[in-house]
This record gives structure tokens, C-alpha cells and sequence, in this order.
């Protein structure tokens, strides 16, 4: 017999909030070259999105030191277009106006990714999703892979008039965020056992993928360069995970499963805070009232 999911099939993560020590530059990278839209800024912190999706959050805390490679923390935060076309406008203005950054390509069977290192070196990927029933599963685990993609054939293919002119294309939100971590069985129990995603894929002790409502995945957590890292000190780059549920009852829930697990929460009745066994501090918000 199946048993409920303990997250809604809609959870969706919210933005990615990033502490950083050069305002003006990062805020021109978001919004000049990935082509998010300034939607607010107050004092230090400036709010880019799509429409009225918020994608990246900068808080400038320049008294702040660069985090140590092999510290835990961000990954990469991975931006998700909803067109071929959006995504190639995307990565050709990121081409563009930061010629250096980009890092690499892969076709993931589930998606197609480009990535690259903002100007403060937080990982961001940019990338468009294959229709589901494209995707394949196997004893619950989906099948996800690393081929071959030429970014610029890619470009060749789907960049059109606008994205060539440098206008932004179609949406665009948080798709996924990917963590660094001290250890993945520790990451799992939190991720899943606790927080209450679904394990989506494995990668032996090197990278559990976990997400809701049968997406490839929400949250990745490795140790690629981060193997045995402990509890981060208080650093530029990552600031905070968001994740959104439907409703203050899933809040609620989360609550309940946090405090029987006994993880320490901050609980508002709309937002709950909690920290993950490395101090990732990640932040759970309804999107709607109680049901």
C-alpha cells in the first residue's frame, strides 16, 4: 500500500536569497545578462524576478568574507525557462555580457543545462524541463544523465529575433536549488526524512535528488567538493532556500513533523525557518490562506 507524500504534489521552491558584497554588480548580472526584472529594492536588498515571481534576492552584507570552496552551501542555483527559446535568449546574453563564466553544458535527458559562475563564483544554471511523459523512471528513481550539448548549436537552433536583440523571453523561476553538503546520508534524513521531500535519484554516498508531486527534483544535496564539511559560519553566498506550499496546513504539518524530529523551527503560522545539519538556513511559506 502506497503511503501519502508528505509534501503537496505543488510544492515549488521560491527564491534564493544571496548575500553579497558588490550590490551594483550582482544586480546587473541578474538583471543585464540572465534578464530578470529589478521588482524591488529596499536599503540593501534588491528582489529580481519574472512577472511577479521572485527568482533571486541580493542582500548586500559586504562586512561579510567569500565562503571557503569546501565549505557547505550553494551549489548552484538553477533557473528553469518555460520555452527552448527563453532559455537559449538567457544563456546568450549571459554569453554575452560575462564571457568567462560559463562553466559548462549537459543534456539531462529530463532537461537541457547551461551553467555558469555568477560574478561573486555562486553556481547558476539555466535550463528548460522536457515534457514529463518524456522523462523515465526506473523502481522510483528517475533517469537522469549527462550528454553531450553544444551550446552553440543550441543557440543556432532556438535563439529567435528577440533573444538575439537581447530582450528577455517567456518566464522564468527557481526550478531546483543544489547544495553543497558534509554527507549525503545526513542530507537525505534531513531532506527527506524530515523536511519531507520525495528521493527522486541517487549517486552512491556522492548526491541524493529528492523533490514533490513526482518532479525530477527540487533540492540536490552533494559532496563533490564538500565531503565532511560541518555547520557553515555566516558567509557571503547563500543566504536562505525558500520553499512554497499550498497552504498554512502544509506549514502546519511541517511544523508538527519538525518538532517530533526535533528540529528547532521558527514558526510564524504562515512562514516556518529551519536549518539543515550544516546551517543552510532554508525558509517554508504558504501561498495560500488556511484551507
Amino acid at each position: 500500500m502506497s503511503t501519502r507524500p508528505l509534501l503537496a504534489a505543488d510544492t515549488a521552491m521560491g527564491a534564493v536569497t544571496l548575500n553579497v558584497a558588490d550590490l551594483d554588480a550582482m544586480t546587473a548580472y541578474y538583471r543585464d545578462g540572465v534578464g530578470l526584472t529589478v521588482m524591488d529594492q529596499a536599503g540593501p536588498v534588491v528582489t529580481l524576478g519574472r512577472g511577479d515571481r521572485a527568482v533571486v534576492v541580493l542582500a548586500h552584507t559586504p562586512e561579510l568574507r567569500h565562503a571557503s570552496p569546501h565549505q557547505a552551501g550553494l551549489f548552484h542555483t538553477a533557473i528553469l525557462f518555460d520555452t527552448e527559446a527563453a532559455l537559449a535568449a538567457a544563456v546568450s546574453s549571459v554569453a554575452r555580457r560575462r564571457p568567462g563564466s560559463f562553466t559548462g553544458s549537459a543534456d539531462h535527458l529530463v532537461s537541457k543545462a547551461f551553467y555558469f559562475d555568477d560574478p561573486e563564483g555562486n553556481g547558476v544554471e539555466l535550463y528548460w524541463d522536457r515534457d514529463r511523459t518524456q522523462w523515465s523512471w526506473t523502481h522510483g528513481q528517475v533517469e537522469m544523465g549527462v550528454m553531450l550539448l553544444d551550446p552553440n548549436a543550441y543557440l543556432r537552433e532556438h535563439l529567435d529575433a528577440d533573444g538575439l536583440a537581447g530582450e528577455p523571453v517567456g518566464d522564468a523561476r527557481v526550478g531546483h536549488v543544489h547544495l553543497s553538503v558534509g554527507d549525503v546520508a545526513t542530507a537525505r534524513d534531513f531532506y527527506a526524512t524530515r523536511l519531507g521531500f520525495d528521493v527522486t535519484m541517487t549517486v552512491g554516498d556522492e548526491a541524493v535528488f529528492v523533490s514533490a508531486g513526482g518532479y525530477h527534483h527540487h533540492m540536490a544535496m552533494n559532496v563533490w567538493r564538500s565531503r565532511g564539511a560541518g555547520p557553515r559560519q555566516q558567509t557571503l553566498g547563500l543566504g536562505r532556500v525558500d520553499i512554497e506550499v499550498p497552504t498554512a496546513d502544509d506549514v502546519a504539518e511541517m511544523v508538527d513533523r519538525m518538532r517530533h524530529h526535533r528540529v528547532p523551527v521558527r514558526d510564524d503560522g504562515r512562514t516556518v525557518s529551519v536549518e539543515d545539519p550544516w546551517a543552510n538556513a532554508v525558509s517554508i511559506t504558504a501561498t495560500q490562506g488556511r484551507g
